[in-house]
């Protein structure tokens, strides 16, 4: 059996990937520090596959920490990367934080990576690398623009720190996946988005209003370039985007991979306004939302949606699942949560 890494792996994408990888039969380990997750997200895992994944409560800002654990786990074949503070807004107000938790980490893994017989490493990539593109949909050879916010500008830092690794030491290789924005849960209605004190992401803030918990979602902007004025975002299902880590790993694992450092866009390739996402929920829900337009929010771009045509083409991957399904879903984990 295949031991494989995953960081952050009790966290929304991570928890997901684990599920998936233990369904293909590989053995994992998760690290995971609990700053923005629950250890109750492994009795899900558990529940979901029949299969405990092991797991321990590290800090991966703590150098010597992350040595330790190598030492004990010389037999890992693959690492995929997700622990990373994540929150646009947030990266805004505590910049440092965010440059410190997410590129110290990185640079400490690659460095461990590096020590393993084979150095495989998928990296939690995303489309905020593009900046605000200039052509929709978003190709992989896009120009990276200037980054709109600090957490934007550190998968942009991330993936120069790999792709400088890749150049210099040809045994490591590594796939950024730069994907979407993720939203719905697991069918089962066992794991899915648990944001710790107010959500930071859209949809966990459409569901906990409709559940009662926000009194009142704010649309941050109406003011925007587009066909309704809102935000326009490429909504990916979780699950969908779990897989496309399993199917990036095999690619690194059966050595299909062209270069030692590649990209993939992970989306559906559909855009939808943050009044579609909420006209969605009301339709897979029942339920009227209750929202307010708010000022703009500064990191956001205008429009972001992938153009998937290398995942789907070279990966072999494509989304299965559309808005509605995903949202239905993130609903169904909602209601399960909160005993509705």
């Amino acid at each position: 059996m295949k031991k494989i890494l995953v960081t952050g792996g009790l966290g929304f994408i991570g928890s997901h990937t684990v599920v998936e990888l233990q369904n293909e039969g590989f053995d994992v380990v998760i690290i995971d520090d609990l700053s923005n997750s629950s250890i109750d997200v492994l009795e899900g895992i558990v529940s979901i596959t029949g299969k405990s994944p092991i797991f321990e409560r590290l800090d991966l800002k703590e150098k010597l920490s992350v040595e330790q654990f190598f030492m004990k786990h010389k037999d890992i074949v693959g690492v995929i990367h997700f622990a990373a503070s994540k929150a646009v807004g947030e990266s805004v107000e505590k910049p440092l934080d965010y440059y410190e938790n997410n590129l110290n980490t990185l640079i400490y893994m690659l460095k461990e990576v590096l020590n393993l017989n084979t150095s495989n490493f998928i990296f939690s990539s995303s489309c905020t690398v593009y900046g605000q593109a200039e052509q929709m949909p978003i190709t992989e050879n896009a120009p990276v623009q200037p980054a709109e916010s600090p957490y934007g500008n550190t998968k942009q830092i991330g993936e120069e720190i790999i792709r400088d690794t890749c150049k210099v030491k040809h045994e490591l290789n590594a796939i950024a996946l730069r994907y979407f924005n993720p939203i719905g849960a697991h069918e089962s209605g066992k794991i899915g988005e648990l944001p710790i004190g107010i959500p930071q992401n859209l949809v966990p803030f459409i569901t906990q209003t409709g559940a009662g918990l926000r009194d009142c979602l704010s649309v941050f902007g109406n003011d925007y370039p587009t066909d309704d004025g809102t935000c326009i975002r490429d909504y990916i299902h979780v699950v969908d985007l779990a897989k496309a880590h399993v199917v990036a790993l095999m690619r690194l694992l059966d050595q299909k991979n062209i270069s030692n450092f590649e990209t993939f866009n992970i989306g559906t390739g559909v855009g939808s306004s943050v009044l579609e996402v909420i006209a969605s929920f009301e339709r897979v829900s029942g339920k009227s939302l209750n929202y307010k337009f708010a000022p703009r929010r500064e990191g956001d771009v205008i429009s972001a949606y992938a153009n998937t045509e290398k995942a789907n083409t070279v990966l072999g991957w494509k989304a299965m699942s559309n808005l509605d399904d995903a949202m239905r879903s993130a609903w169904n984990w909602e209601k399960n949560i909160r005993n509705i």
